[in-house]
């Protein structure tokens, strides 16, 4: 594999990995009732939506319940630590119930 390959091989990783960051904040966010584009605009009102984020919410998948800490880890791996921070907040509210 040369450099190149060895490149693109490691964005295309990371692209996959965000991705499966964005399917579980979506599916934890339908978990509890939330909407995920509200919640992100929510940390990060001066940006606009991801597409990828717009995508994966219409096409979403069931795979079950998230675990909140499982969230708030791969959210903050990948930096997002503003979106952790409300969903931390948000999931505050569901123990309160």
């Amino acid at each position: 594999m040369n450099r190149t390959e060895r490149e693109q091989f490691i964005i295309d990783n990371y692209q996959a990995g965000e991705d499966e960051m964005i399917a579980l904040f979506v599916e934890w966010c339908h978990n509890h009732d939330f909407d995920p584009l509200k919640m992100y605009r929510e940390a990060y009102a001066e940006q606009e939506l991801p597409e990828r984020l717009v995508e994966i919410n219409k096409q979403r998948r069931d795979v079950g319940e998230i675990e909140t800490a499982l969230l708030l880890e791969v959210l903050q791996m990948y930096g997002n630590d503003t979106l952790a921070f409300v969903v931390s907040n948000y999931a505050e509210k569901i123990e309160g119930k």
